[in-house]
């Protein structure tokens, strides 16, 4: 990404498919045959006037982003989508004490399409990608405590003028003696500009950010480069469940509600292991509607809101089948973490977890909460159940959902640690 040049990070929300049609003298080279919706392996060679390019595609569509985030929606209500609907299940205390702590004026201009808080937070060092008003920026830094620190970073002028005012606001309501939050602008395909450096932070969160940019890559492989080995990234985005064509990914309401970027699963994960990271990892997922202005452009697409959960774990970890017993101590999960839409661990149960598993919850922030044993060393027992199968679709996990079931891993759908 270093040889690069410039240019291409100042315009890195330039859609692809503008970039192939409408420039002249634009070069493609591509590693592997792809189709033409998929940006997962190329790489852009520019041959032309940089700057007559900068202005007549990056500006265009940077601009368009920026004004339907900073001046077209006042507040959640103007979006066209179910994307920002209140979480199905209870909050945490912890998360609902530290959300009603935020003060209105922030809350409410929240464009978020889920809730990207993962566990374990105190005293980490916090990257929020696209952070806008910086609803979730606040959340986190109550949670990470006086000891930890919350970057948001974002482009959108009148967001982070919005997320600045209330600093002084949220350090006195916390009860901190100086403040643990920051909001710098910048490009999320483009940390190293903004000034953040390698192996920073223990944890990334994106709120439906990562699908207004057309090249995820770029930024999946900064927040590779920025985390700390055995860091991780969790974050909630719109996918689709079949690609749209070129034309369709050209509209900018579209484009502006998250639709037009979205990615379909296998797509996230061919970039993720491309990358270097573990396998992403289904934390939850529902449907997501639209209204009828959207449905007559889309047709019979369908769409989700999804969290997954990717970690960095270095590649030369050993991988070894492993019995996981969850130690407890996290706050609000102190006899029950659902890890992800396949493990659930409670308290001094034993659970045989896969081999990457294995790797992430030892080399991560986890391994002070969880005992692992090699499968086969572990005496078999009541309290020990063997691995299933798991679910990485997030349709197959919404469509559970919406006929029914609140969670894959809860009631009668929970056994031995696993979704049954």
């Amino acid at each position: 990404l270093s040889s690069w040049p410039v240019t291409i990070w100042k315009m890195s929300l330039c859609r692809w498919s503008k970039l192939y049609f409408n420039i002249p003298q634009l070069r493609w080279s591509t590693s592997r045959t792809t189709t033409l919706h998929s940006t997962a392996s190329r790489a852009i060679h520019f041959s032309g006037n940089s700057s007559a390019i900068e202005k007549s595609c990056s500006t265009k569509t940077y601009e368009d982003v920026k004004d339907y985030y900073g001046k077209q929606l006042s507040n959640t209500k103007d979006l066209k989508t179910s994307a920002c609907a209140a979480p199905s299940k209870p909050l945490p205390t912890h998360l609902k004490d530290a959300l009603d702590n935020i003060h209105e004026d922030i809350s409410s201009r929240y464009y978020g399409c889920g809730l990207s808080v993962p566990e374990s937070l105190e005293n980490c060092i916090m990257l929020d990608l696209g952070s806008g008003s910086g609803r979730d920026c606040y959340m986190l830094s109550k949670l990470v405590g006086q000891k930890g620190h919350v970057t948001g970073i974002d482009m959108t002028d009148e967001q982070l003028e919005l997320s600045r005012q209330y600093i002084d606001f949220h350090t006195e309501k916390f009860g901190f003696q100086q403040p643990n939050v920051e909001f710098i602008k910048g490009y999320i395909e483009d940390l190293k500009a903004a000034n953040i450096k390698d192996n920073r932070y223990d944890v990334i969160i994106s709120n439906c950010v990562i699908n207004l940019s057309p090249d995820k890559k770029a930024v999946l492989r900064e927040a590779y480069r920025v985390l700390k080995d055995g860091g991780e990234i969790y974050f909630s985005d719109m996918y689709i469940n079949k690609a749209l064509p070129a034309e369709l990914k050209e509209n900018k309401l579209l484009w502006g509600e998250g639709i037009g970027g979205a990615l379909t699963w296998k797509e996230l994960f061919h970039i993720a292991a491309e990358i270097g990271f573990c396998t992403p990892r289904l934390v939850t997922a529902r449907y997501i509607t639209v209204n009828e202005d959207l449905k007559n452009i889309v047709g019979d697409r369908k769409f989700v809101s999804a969290t997954f959960r990717l970690f960095k774990v270095p590649q030369d970890a050993v991988k070894i089948k492993s019995q996981a017993v969850y130690n407890g101590g996290i706050t609000g999960y102190e006899d029950k973490l659902e890890f992800d839409a396949n493990f659930t661990f409670k308290v001094g149960e034993a659970v045989e977890v896969d081999q990457e598993l294995g790797r992430i919850l030892k080399r991560s922030r986890f391994a002070d909460k969880f005992s692992l044993q090699e499968a086969e060393k572990m005496p078999c027992s009541e309290s020990s159940h063997p691995i299933k199968e798991t679910i990485g679709d997030p349709f197959e996990f919404a469509e559970a959902e919406s006929n029914g079931a609140q969670s894959l891993c809860s009631g009668d759908n929970f056994e031995g640690g696993r979704c049954s």
